[in-house]
């Protein structure tokens, strides 16, 4: 079986352990991103499977289309940037393991290291010190300050025990299905939405971007922020009603946000309205880009392929492919 994997942009996965599960399958990883449709098709032609790398590459029907041989896309987590009628119609299983684990700790921890680095201008200060000159204006103590988690899952339980750990108090917010779970374990809700804008120092987003979502977080919500206040997005730019971050920026509520990910990925020009805005500090969309997290998201990925080349496909998204 002749295994493709995209945008492996560092070459990282042959190195970790878990790549060792594909032996005996013949697998050709691509380190480069290859945007134009019929190029990638040119490209992806000859194989029977393909391991996507997160959303670098969208797997659309004029992509699929034009793919006789493919019959597996292997992936981890939820798959908005997978075209799943297409993939049906071309007799394509799509395997992605919906669950995740208890000891994936590299997003929550690219949380707290905005929050921190925003709250104490740690990139400002660095530019300036570069520039030549000495301290850069005044930042704030976390302790004692009240941080704002907006969704009620995982990643916000683990960011909410840095907080603590770090003497902040923490108010919650989200559907008001997980407003109930929060306030079930004894967790402090807001006492509206708009008490949950417009009282925190730090208001962080966690929530998993599907048409019910989209949007969800929109310009009046940010409009309620504080001037001082910091809005950190370290899960999808979607979740934000568009145009709504950049323009309650360049009002000034909130005064500063910090982010890893944006409307459109990857940022190769040099002219982002976001991301060279003066109140933005901003990672590439790393939340998930360490070793350990590969080796964690990539063991489940392998396995749904050395299953798929057994006859015996795990984690199946529609399953009626197979079964026809």
């Amino acid at each position: 079986m002749k295994v493709a994997i995209l945008d492996d942009w560092f070459d990282t996965l042959r190195g970790l352990p878990c790549f060792a599960k594909l032996d005996g399958l013949d697998v050709t990883v691509f380190t480069d991103h290859v945007a134009d449709v019929d190029a990638l098709a040119e490209r992806l032609r000859p194989f029977d499977a393909v391991v996507l790398f997160r959303e670098r590459t969208p797997m659309r029907a004029e992509l699929l289309d034009q793919l006789p041989n493919l019959k597996l896309i292997s992936q981890r987590s939820v798959y908005p940037h997978v075209d799943v009628d297409a993939c049906n119609r071309n007799g394509i299983l799509l395997c992605s393991n919906m669950v995740h684990g208890d000891n994936s700790f590299a997003a929550p921890e690219l949380t707290w290291a905005l929050i921190m680095a925003a709250m104490r201008k740690i990139p400002q200060q660095m530019n300036n010190m570069r520039a030549g000159n000495w301290q850069l204006g005044v930042g704030k103590t976390i302790h004692g300050r009240t941080l704002g988690l907006y969704g009620y899952g995982r990643i916000a339980k683990i960011v909410e025990g840095y907080a603590k750990a770090f003497g902040m108090n923490v108010i919650w917010w989200g559907s008001e299905d997980g407003r109930a779970r929060a306030a079930a374990d004894g967790k402090t809700i807001a006492e509206s939405r708009e008490a949950f804008f417009a009282t925190p120092d730090v208001v962080s987003v966690h929530v998993r971007l599907k048409p019910a979502t989209k949007g969800m977080i929109t310009a009046t919500d940010l409009g309620q922020m504080r001037q001082d206040a910091v809005f950190v997005n370290t899960s999808r730019a979607g979740l934000i009603e568009d145009g709504a971050l950049l323009h309650a920026l360049n009002a000034g509520r909130p005064g500063m946000a910090a982010l890893d990910v944006f409307d459109r990925e990857p940022i190769t020009w040099d002219d982002d309205p976001i991301a060279k805005h003066p109140n933005v500090i901003c990672t590439p969309h790393i939340g998930f880009v360490t070793e350990d997290e590969f080796e964690l998201q990539f063991a489940d990925i392998f396995d749904q392929v050395a299953a798929f080349a057994k006859g015996a496909p795990i984690h199946m998204i529609n399953p009626r492919v197979w079964q026809a």
